[in-house]
């Protein structure tokens, strides 16, 4: 996981949810989703019932918001958690989520240049006229 940098956490105390979200960029709603799927463990309260967070819960959505940037799942994400969280933490395994999310997304990638190839000849057919003939609505409702 990422090393929390003084910037982040200056003082190295105790934060609240705000601080948490300012220090992660990360919004408030955010915070509570996670929370409430068990990717972030339920949080430390002070004797007013405040929820409080420290370098590891920073490190941690760190780690969650960058994961999910990569577009791993939260399935995923949990699955990756545990593996850093003490169960059977080994390489090969980390290794093999990442194939197989490689996989995922190379697939999806070449979706997406199906998808662009067919819209871009689509589109240069299309003349923008104002008449009843169009190349993109043809187009469409000829692909199955």
């Amino acid at each position: 996981m990422a090393i929390v940098h003084e910037a982040v956490m200056p003082e190295h105390r105790a934060l609240r949810r705000g601080e948490l979200a300012r220090a992660t960029g990360c919004n408030l709603e955010t915070i509570r989703y996670y929370e409430g799927a068990g990717i972030m463990p339920p949080p430390a309260r002070t004797d007013a019932g405040h929820r409080t967070y420290d370098a590891s819960d920073v490190q941690r959505l760190h780690f969650v918001l960058r994961a999910r940037e990569l577009g791993f799942s939260l399935e995923d994400v949990r699955g990756l958690l545990g593996l850093g969280d003490g169960a059977l933490r080994t390489c090969a395994e980390v290794k093999e989520k990442t194939e197989t999310h490689l996989a995922e997304v190379r697939a999806k990638i070449a979706d997406l240049q199906r998808i662009e190839a067919v819209l871009s000849e689509t589109a240069s057919r299309c003349t923008g006229a104002s008449v009843p003939d169009c190349a993109v609505l043809d187009a469409l409702a000829r692909l199955r």
